[in-house]
């Protein structure tokens, strides 16, 4: 019996703003910015890439690279990203939590 695999996108999955919070949420507790910035590129595909590099005024190619998990984009890309997708990011004591 053959097994069918086929590759999961999260893109895919991200169809609320609440999906979206939660998921970059996740990755920002798991520490690894690694897992931040493709999770970034995740939700910049499910709104468009071109669209969002359009409005961070990158190259959607530039960006889909900046964002992927070999990536190495600058804190000025991600604040761009961020903006262009409407969303901040927040800091707060754990102790706040």
């Amino acid at each position: 019996m053959a097994i069918n695999i086929s590759s999961w996108d999260a893109s895919e999955y991200l169809e609320s703003e609440d999906d979206i919070a939660a998921y970059l949420n996740a990755a920002l507790e798991d520490g690894n910015p690694a897992i931040l910035q493709a999770a970034l590129g995740d939700v910049a595909k499910a709104r468009g890439m071109s669209a969002i590099a359009r409005q961070a005024g990158l190259g959607r190619e530039s960006l889909y690279k900046s964002l992927s998990l070999e990536g190495n984009p600058s804190w000025a890309t991600i604040t761009k990203v961020l903006d262009a997708l409407g969303l901040q990011l927040e800091i707060k004591s754990p102790i706040s939590a």
